[in-house]
């Protein structure tokens, strides 16, 4: 298995390029993410699978603590970080963001941009409790979603539905937007007993997504009857750090977690 090491820095999340199967892009921070600044490292996997070579990096004052690629330009990445601006990177031209974005008032802890391909636009939840919704070729917001209580973790895009997005929060609940609608959620659900801070759709039905607390808990719930979940696991002793169902198989997902581990689950029948 080939390894990159990022002397003093920490990853926080890992993406492959929608264009070039070898590619990723990696955003991670020193000291935790408490102090000091990020690197934004794109990296390419060897046709052989033997060795990761850096393509270029990107440095920033402020911890670095999620990234996305474009959906439509195979040369650009959008980053957030903990001094709550969102930048937006050409990776052929490294010296500089080509954009950057300031609105959020605290860490931008998650970053999204819209898989339907009917709309190019970018999500970013924060610890300001809130969720802002960007066009990338505007320089400013064009909704703020407010709801949640405590500061908003994660927010991701449904791959199906246009306009459709999912957030989780500390206050313990999962919420899903219409984003044309920025008063209020269209659901809003207590997932948790415990902080949420992360969710994932499935690829392969439109109405069942997952949860993942700081409980240890990993909850799957189907949209059309929400009172209780369709399957729940209790495999990591500590806090569900990241979630992601696999985009090849129905009922694998896959999950990390501040006890070290990294588990795959094969959940839905």
């Amino acid at each position: 298995m080939p390894t990159f090491f990022t002397p003093n820095r920490h990853g926080y999340s890992v993406r492959f390029s929608p264009f070039h199967k070898d590619r990723l892009v990696c955003a991670t921070s020193q000291y935790y993410g408490l102090t000091g600044g990020g690197t934004l490292f794109v990296l390419d996997v060897s046709p052989d699978q033997s060795s990761i070579a850096e393509v270029c990096t990107y440095e920033w004052q402020d911890g670095l603590f999620d990234v996305v690629w474009s959906e439509t330009d195979p040369n650009i990445v959008v980053a957030a970080s903990g001094d709550g601006i969102i930048h937006i990177w050409n990776v052929l031209t490294p010296q500089s963001p080509a954009q950057t974005l300031k609105e959020h008032k605290k860490e931008i802890y998650s970053v999204d941009w819209s898989q339907t391909r009917q709309e190019q636009l970018i999500l970013s939840a924060s610890w300001d409790c809130t969720i802002k919704l960007w066009d990338p070729t505007r320089c400013s917001s064009l909704a703020t979603y407010i709801g949640h209580s405590q500061l908003v973790y994660n927010a991701m895009w449904s791959p199906h539905i246009p306009s459709c997005f999912a957030s989780v929060s500390g206050d313990g609940t999962l919420r899903i937007w219409n984003s044309s609608v920025s008063q209020k959620a269209s659901i809003v659900l207590k997932a948790h007993d415990a902080e949420v801070l992360t969710c994932s759709w499935c690829k392969y039905d439109q109405n069942i997504l997952a949860t993942g607390g700081s409980d240890g808990l990993i909850r799957g719930w189907d949209l059309r009857s929400l009172a209780t979940p369709i399957f729940e696991q209790k495999g990591c002793e500590y806090a569900v750090r990241r979630i992601q169902f696999s985009p090849h198989y129905l009922s694998v997902l896959a999950s990390v977690s501040y006890d070290f581990t990294t588990r795959q689950e094969n959940k839905i029948s």
